[in-house]
C-alpha cells in the first residue's frame, strides 16, 4: 500500500490517492486535501464531510450522493455546488475515505 506525505503527514493511500486508513485523517489534513483540489472549506463543506465520516464509521463504506441527500439531508444540487463536477469523489477525497462504489 503506497504511502504519501501531505502537509507533513505520512498517510496510506490507494493507487488513485484516496486515503485507506480512517484514523490517519484529521480536520487539518482535510483542509490540506481540499486545498489540493482547489476547494476552500466553509461550514457547509464541513457538514457534508462530518456526515460522510460518521456514516462511513457506522456503515463501513463511503456513502453515495443519494444517501448523503436522503440520510444526511444535504441536497445533491448543494453537493455539486460545494464539490463541483465530481462531488462524490471530491467529498470522499477531502473526508479521507475510499472512493464510493460506482464512481468512475
Amino acid at each position: 500500500m503506497p504511502v504519501t506525505t501531505i502537509d507533513g503527514h505520512n498517510i496510506h493511500v490507494d493507487d488513485e490517492g484516496f486515503m485507506t486508513e480512517y484514523d490517519e485523517w484529521s480536520e487539518e489534513l482535510g483542509k490540506a486535501l481540499a486545498g489540493q483540489i482547489g476547494i476552500d472549506l466553509t461550514d457547509e463543506h464541513w457538514k457534508a464531510i462530518r456526515f460522510l465520516r460518521d456514516d462511513f464509521k457506522e456503515q463501513g463504506e463511503t456513502a453515495t450522493l443519494r444517501r448523503i441527500g436522503l440520510v444526511g439531508g444535504i441536497p445533491t444540487k448543494t453537493l455539486f455546488t460545494l464539490f463541483p463536477q465530481k462531488p462524490a469523489k471530491k467529498l470522499a477525497y477531502v473526508a479521507g475515505l475510499p472512493k464510493p462504489h460506482g464512481c468512475v
